[in-house]
């Protein structure tokens, strides 16, 4: 798949809006950590320069409307938890997101371990790559391929990763 990516030093909040405002990619991958609260206070994602807050994070996936933009197809959120919310505020940074306009997104429910989760994302696109799997056929087909390895067959390594708003 294309991709244009922001690494370390280069991911900082200034770049990251500009990148999704210019550029029409129909997946968005962030692999940072987050956190998520009833508190929009408390809920943000991380740069390398600052905390972007959920309000912040909300305008940045709106700014893709534009007349020649697409809505974001699937946003990722592959750092740990960026699912989990509170009792008063279900699916955390992926609920938020589907909020803002993108149609679907993949995310943790709890702290992810690197290695597995690396193997579990160069599946799940390779599947993605596949023009007849669908979204959550391909993150089942991810979960899969994690369970078939004896090192990750504990449901901590492959069962955290949840598909919110269109599966296919």
């Amino acid at each position: 798949m294309p991709a244009s990516s922001l690494l370390n030093e280069d991911f900082v909040s200034g770049r990251l809006h500009d990148r999704i405002k210019a550029l029409s990619y129909p997946i968005v991958h962030l692999a940072t950590h987050g956190q998520f609260s009833s508190n929009a206070a408390d809920t943000f994602i991380v740069t390398w320069d600052q905390k972007v807050n959920v309000k912040e994070f909300d305008r940045l996936l709106r700014a893709r409307t534009g007349e020649k933009q697409q809505p974001i197809e699937l946003l990722v959120l592959s750092a740990c938890e960026t699912a989990s919310g509170d009792n008063r505020a279900a699916l955390g940074l992926a609920g938020a997101a589907i909020r803002s306009g993108a149609r679907s997104t993949a995310a943790t429910l709890w702290q992810v371990n690197d290695e597995s989760t690396a193997i579990f994302m160069t599946e799940f696109y390779k599947q993605l790559a596949s023009s007849k799997t669908s979204k959550a056929e391909a993150l089942r087909n991810a979960q899969l391929t994690l369970l078939k390895n004896q090192q990750y067959q504990n449901p901590y390594f492959w069962a955290p990763f949840v598909l919110v708003g269109n599966w296919q």
